[in-house]
């Protein structure tokens, strides 16, 4: 009875038929007071970082998961005790859940943050938040962490047997100070050592945070010859003497880093392998004078009706796709496996492929084929300015049509992309540079970009990937085109 007034906030499905997501950060912690709609935590999807609001008012008696562990959506994460009942009967109910939290755990609460809907904020505290020790103890968890981290994740299992022993430090001080002078090295350095004959606890480190390199070892053995071949000659001890003045190459010291792929990471990998081996690519080029366009880009700038708004080359090279697509409607299209069927679209999503923190995400901007230009310049830098601050939706990226992927951001001349999976086609924009350029018989510097277009060979042939293309190319030759094919 008792527990009816204690509800169990289980882990949603953001992201439209994703099983899982990992918990970034908690605003909350038990004992706190929340009210419906309050964000309570941010989670990472295989799609982006989610803001999680709370469906109904109380306070906060247990949160189910650290930060950085990945959770099952349908799991309950937190415990909340709603108005209704009695007090004292409910703070038994979860009590038996309260040891999975970590209601000891430090956590900074954000006091002006505001409640919201279900929304997409940035992750602020990406390299602090994947905490994977459960240690009851806070002093041996700060030491089993420090062991970890100067092992660059290679020393948490040998990091686990001094944790027992932390709480009988202060009783025995002398018994507990061998394991802290334990010289710290990778694995790698301590076998090189062993097959050298050379004992760790003599070598001086100079590596970061006083890990033992690999030139440690080797200096230390350099060192123990030198004696030897003191005898016949004094001067061959001195080139002994420079390395270890030159062992703190730290690029060196630290041969690998290994980097979890999960997330938004790990979905783009899957998606883009899937789309590699699953739908036959063909990539065509195109080397275009882009020139008349770049000036119109600086005449919209002083226009009054794009006042406020971002106008670059990108802006035109989506217009000019959209009126190459109007011309070319059967490139818009996806195949649909089950029913062996194209399925022709009679509107485009556009999506603009964008670099994140997180990993390349691919944003779509829902019925680009229905805005004006204006609208378009819009569109375009709320899709950037969101993709940057990491709030861009699932939505936002589902159900694309075709996309734009700029690599000349990056000063590339062309590419040849993949496909976002389901799209028929995706364009790439290479850099545009001043370059000589046969003009009107006469050879001047113009600018001039590559276009690459690749597209599903199930659903485009060469015939329509090469006139979409072509006429890309030419409404950037000419932009009056934008009015005459329109």
């Amino acid at each position: 009875m008792t527990n009816a007034s204690v509800r169990e906030f289980k882990m949603p499905d953001v992201g439209e038929g994703l099983t899982e997501a990992e918990i970034l950060k908690w605003y909350v912690q038990p004992g706190d007071t929340v009210t419906d709609g309050q964000v309570v935590c941010e989670v990472e999807t295989a799609k982006a970082a989610v803001e999680l609001p709370i469906p109904y008012d109380g306070v906060v008696r247990a949160l189910h998961f650290p930060e950085g562990t990945t959770v099952d959506v349908g799991t309950s994460i937190i415990a909340v005790e709603v108005a209704g009942g009695a007090a004292p009967a409910q703070e038994e109910a979860p009590a038996a859940p309260a040891p999975a939290a970590e209601p000891e755990r430090p956590a900074e609460q954000p006091a002006a943050r505001q409640p919201v809907l279900v929304g997409y904020g940035v992750a602020t505290s990406s390299t602090r938040r994947r905490p994977r020790k459960q240690a009851q103890d806070p002093a041996a968890q700060q030491a089993a962490s420090a062991v970890q981290s100067e092992l660059n994740g290679h020393g948490a299992a040998p990091a686990a047997p001094p944790a027992p022993a932390a709480p009988v430090a202060p009783a025995a001080p002398a018994s507990s100070a061998a394991p802290a002078q334990r010289p710290l090295a990778k694995p790698p350095v301590r076998k090189l050592a062993k097959d050298l004959g050379v004992d760790l606890a003599t070598i001086t480190p100079t590596g970061p945070d006083g890990v033992i390199t690999r030139d440690d070892v080797h200096a230390a053995v350099a060192a123990a010859q030198a004696p030897q071949q003191a005898a016949p000659a004094a001067q061959p001890a001195a080139p002994a003497a420079p390395a270890p003045s030159a062992a703190p190459a730290s690029y060196d010291s630290v041969r690998e880093t290994r980097i979890p792929v999960k997330g938004v990471r790990k979905a783009t990998a899957a998606a883009m392998v899937g789309s590699a081996f699953t739908a036959p690519h063909v990539t065509e080029f195109v080397t275009v004078d882009v020139t008349r366009t770049m000036k119109l880009v600086e005449e919209l700038k002083q226009d009054k009706e794009f006042a406020g708004l971002r106008v670059n080359p990108l802006l035109l090279i989506a217009k000019a796709l959209l009126v190459a697509i109007r011309r070319n409607p059967d490139i818009n299209a996806s195949w649909d496996e089950a029913a062996q069927e194209i399925v022709v679209k009679h509107y485009v999503n556009l999506g603009i492929a964008a670099a994140t923190p997180r990993g390349l995400i691919v944003p779509n901007i829902k019925d680009a084929h229905a805005k004006t230009l204006p609208e378009l310049a819009a569109s375009l830098g709320e899709l950037v300015s969101t993709a940057r601050e990491g709030r861009t939706s699932p939505s936002a990226m589902q159900g694309g049509t075709v996309t734009i992927t700029n690599v000349g951001v990056f000063g590339v001349d062309t590419g040849t992309p993949i496909l976002n999976p389901g799209e028929s086609a995706i364009l790439a924009v290479g850099a545009i540079k001043l370059q000589p350029w046969v003009h009107k018989g006469k050879v001047k510097p113009r600018q001039v970009t590559t276009l690459a277009l690749s597209f599903d060979h199930r659903l485009v042939d060469g015939e329509l990937g090469s006139k979409v293309l072509a006429d890309v190319a030419a409404v950037l030759e000419q932009p009056k085109r934008l009015i005459t094919w329109a």
